[in-house]
């Protein structure tokens, strides 16, 4: 059924047709899977596994505003397959074949390259012209919440929603893969944005990540976490371990593909 699902979406559907099942698609992530989350995180927390960071309230209007761009995004996430599928129907782009191996290969690059993507991305949004008139949505939840993970003005959602996109030139994606990383990707952003701290401080150090970008939010535009040294520091020498299995990953998969 999986394989006749994405022979159906990469080849046979109307553009029309991709766009509503992807911005079904996000919905049922964002609406169902974010459900899913908040359920955990109570009977985490009911348990004492998981500890929350900002107590201040959360506004009903802040959640509304939340929904009403992360809405917004959904919308334009519906059109980030189209690029793809033009380019795979003209034979510009060619997919992996559908394996188990090749399916681990393409989760691991995407998820690898989004790091590195989102931390380009993010820097430029923290010029001042664009934290200004477009990143500032995102930074309206100073007190992040599950419902802030897609809140963003169209410019940044268009450009984060890119990922598999520009992989896809470097390396061959497994069809399914593409379909799935989504998940993933949102199931990350939830961690970060859920406002709970999955281990008490100060943790292994890789998962201070999700609290990090949890106090970025917190402290709001005043301090700016990407600029401050010992962030900075610490996200070099993260990325740059990230390159390094993102490279290591396009080699072997390319001499596999060929």
């Amino acid at each position: 059924m999986l394989v006749q699902l994405q022979q159906y979406f990469f080849y046979n559907a109307s553009f029309l047709e991709q766009w509503l099942l992807s911005v079904s698609y996000f919905l049922l992530l964002y609406f169902g899977l974010g459900w899913v989350f908040k359920f955990l995180l109570n009977a985490f927390e009911a348990r004492n596994w998981i500890y929350k960071i900002d107590r201040r309230p959360v506004t009903r209007q802040q959640i509304y505003y939340e929904i009403r761009h992360s809405l917004y995004s959904i919308f334009i996430f519906g059109f980030s397959a189209w690029p793809i599928l033009y380019y795979v129907r003209s034979g510009a782009i060619t997919l992996a074949a559908t394996n188990g191996f090749n399916f681990i290969l393409s989760i691991i690059g995407l998820n690898l390259y989004n790091e590195i993507h989102f931390f380009v991305i993010h820097r430029i949004m923290h010029l001042p012209f664009f934290m200004k008139h477009v990143h500032r949505i995102h930074h309206r939840s100073l007190v992040p919440t599950l419902t802030s993970v897609y809140s963003f003005h169209p410019l940044e959602a268009l450009l984060l929603s890119a990922v598999p996109l520009c992989l896809s030139w470097m390396v061959p994606l497994e069809p399914l893969a593409i379909m799935v990383y989504p998940v993933s990707s949102i199931v990350l952003n939830f961690s970060g944005h859920c406002n709970y701290r999955f281990w008490k401080m100060p943790g292994p150090k890789f998962f201070q990540l999700g609290t990090r970008h949890n106090e970025h939010h917190t402290r709001g535009k005043s301090i700016l976490v990407l600029h401050h040294h010992s962030w900075i520091t610490y996200i070099k020498e993260y990325y740059e371990q990230c390159l390094h299995y993102f490279y290591g990953c396009v080699f072997a998969w390319s001499a596999h593909c060929k």
